[in-house]
């Protein structure tokens, strides 16, 4: 389904969160996508039009945006205002915004009035804002069904027109009962029937795959959930035109080496690994700013996987003419720069799973995963029939143990994060708690600490464990697990990893931390 056919047109005012209305739209099993100003007017002149619109929030003010929005609410659709978006709906329809004395920001507490009513949900509920204008006066036509404590709109509706508003945002974890609230609009008011399941998003992967036709697909092989499904759903599309190359840059943890040869093993998949220890970490040795080690591992990758792709077509008389990824929506949507195409949002990060590979090579991308989120690639992983440890593997940064060892790389560093690492993996599964944390691994810190090993005194590193708990990875908590989890994990790291004498636990959230440390 490409995204024009979509049923729910976002239309992106900039807001932080407008990712999390797509992801919640989707979880109540109606199809979406993002989009920008300019991209809707393009496709309302090519006859489009979505069942419903849903206009995000964004930090501009009214008092100094001039856009001019009518074609927004001229279509005749059901149309759902979020934050900037509900201000934008009511200063079209004739009411009020108004600068605040004072802006709402977290949490607020509000109720239903005027007879409103939403099933599972009561009269009285906290929600989170964020926001300083607001709506002074209710337009004419529209009805106030929701107020914040201090008396200010919290949402509006007119039922004749279809067109509601939120001066919230419900599609963020801290709103209560925000779902139900997005899942009213489009039952209710948008009176829209749900399309969007695992067999769908299976569909609609499968269809991208299928445009290749007999050509040579090279894949860049991770063997992380992302890269796995995008080759399983390619596999069983063109078969033994797919090609797998696992670049092994000695950055590796011991449970990336026995998963790597249990899919060569357990799958269909023609995965070959290329050993490239010795041309990285040659290229690292005595390099230790974080930005210029990812550089390096970035480059030497791009060198190591062209060599061995011209190596391979030259023996096999093979010619590749597409790089296949496992990219996923919320990489095309930061990639995307809304300024360049009539939005209001920047640009967060450029993004290429493997930068700079598909334009030197002059190969064109096939990511069939590209209008899915994590968890939706997940699902598909277990329609096709994948492991459910391979499906739920917790992900893997590119640049591997480099970014984990703060400092210089040396073979000891590395292995004491691997095996460090690898206690920690092992320990996460005895206790049956790898999958109640995101993401879990281990950091070697560049100071020294005195300890007592036997009889004698020890003065050795420090490992820093790293465990986190999201659903989006744009922002993280800290994991509480069991202090007997905590305690034998420490336990072994000091009696079995050499040279290590303390082991830390990281309590920093995100923000203000970040999930890596470099």
């Amino acid at each position: 389904m490409e995204q024009a056919l979509r049923k729910i047109w976002i239309v992106d005012f900039g807001s932080q969160y407008t990712q999390l209305i797509t992801r919640k739209t989707r979880e109540l099993g109606y199809s979406s996508a993002i989009m920008t100003l300019d991209e809707v007017q393009e496709l309302l002149k090519e006859g489009k039009k979505p069942g419903c619109l849903v206009l995000s929030g964004g930090p501009d003010s009214l008092s100094t945006d001039k856009t001019d929005y009518g074609f927004l609410f001229n279509l005749g659709v059901p149309t759902l205002g979020i934050c900037y978006g509900l201000q934008i709906m009511a200063n079209y329809f004739g009411g009020k915004v108004a600068p605040g004395t004072i802006g709402e920001y977290g949490h607020a507490d509000i109720h239903l009035t005027n007879g409103f009513k939403l099933d599972h949900c009561p009269e009285n509920f906290q929600v989170w804002m964020s926001h300083f204008d607001h709506v002074e006066k209710v337009p004419e036509g529209f009805t106030l069904i929701m107020e914040s404590h201090n008396g200010m709109v919290a949402g509006i509706r007119d039922k004749d027109r279809g067109m509601m508003g939120l001066q919230f945002h419900p599609e963020v974890e801290h709103s209560n009962f925000g779902k139900e609230i997005l899942n009213y609009f489009y039952e209710e008011v948008a009176k829209l029937d749900e399309d969007w399941d695992r067999n769908e998003m299976l569909k609609e992967a499968t269809d991208l795959v299928k445009k290749v036709g007999d050509k040579k697909v090279l894949c860049a092989f991770s063997g992380g959930v992302d890269s796995l499904v995008a080759a399983t759903i390619a596999h069983e599309v063109i078969g033994d035109n797919l090609y797998c190359f696992f670049v092994d840059h000695g950055l590796l943890r011991p449970q990336d080496h026995i998963h790597i040869e249990t899919l060569k093993k357990e799958t269909p998949l023609n995965i070959e690994i290329i050993d490239a220890k010795e041309a990285f970490l040659s290229k690292l040795k005595g390099v230790s700013d974080p930005e210029e080690k990812r550089k390096i591992i970035g480059h030497t990758f791009i060198e190591v996987f062209e060599e061995k792709v011209h190596l391979f077509e030259n023996d096999h008389g093979v010619k590749f003419e597409y790089l296949l990824q496992g990219t996923l929506y919320p990489d095309v949507i930061e990639s995307t720069s809304p300024h360049k195409k009539g939005g209001k949002s920047v640009t967060i990060k450029s993004h290429h799973n493997v930068g700079g590979l598909p334009e030197r090579m002059k190969l064109e991308l096939l990511e069939p995963l590209r209008y899915l989120f994590k968890d939706e690639g997940r699902k598909i992983g277990e329609e096709l029939g994948l492991r459910h440890e391979w499906v739920y593997r917790h992900p893997f940064p590119g640049p591997g143990i480099g970014i984990r060892v703060l400092g210089e790389l040396f073979d000891d560093s590395i292995r004491k994060v691997g095996e460090s690492d690898q206690i920690l993996f092992e320990e996460l599964h005895a206790f049956n708690v790898y999958e109640s944390v995101a993401q879990a691994f281990t950091v070697l810190l560049p100071v020294k600490t005195v300890g007592v090993k036997g009889d004698g005194r020890a003065y050795e590193e420090v490992i820093c464990l790293r465990l986190v708990s999201t659903t989006d990875y744009m922002t993280a908590t800290w994991s509480d697990l069991p202090r007997e989890f905590l305690s034998r994990v420490s336990n072994r790291i000091t009696n079995e990893v050499k040279g290590v004498t303390r082991v830390v636990y990281d309590i920093t959230s995100k923000p203000p931390g970040t999930i890596e440390w470099e």
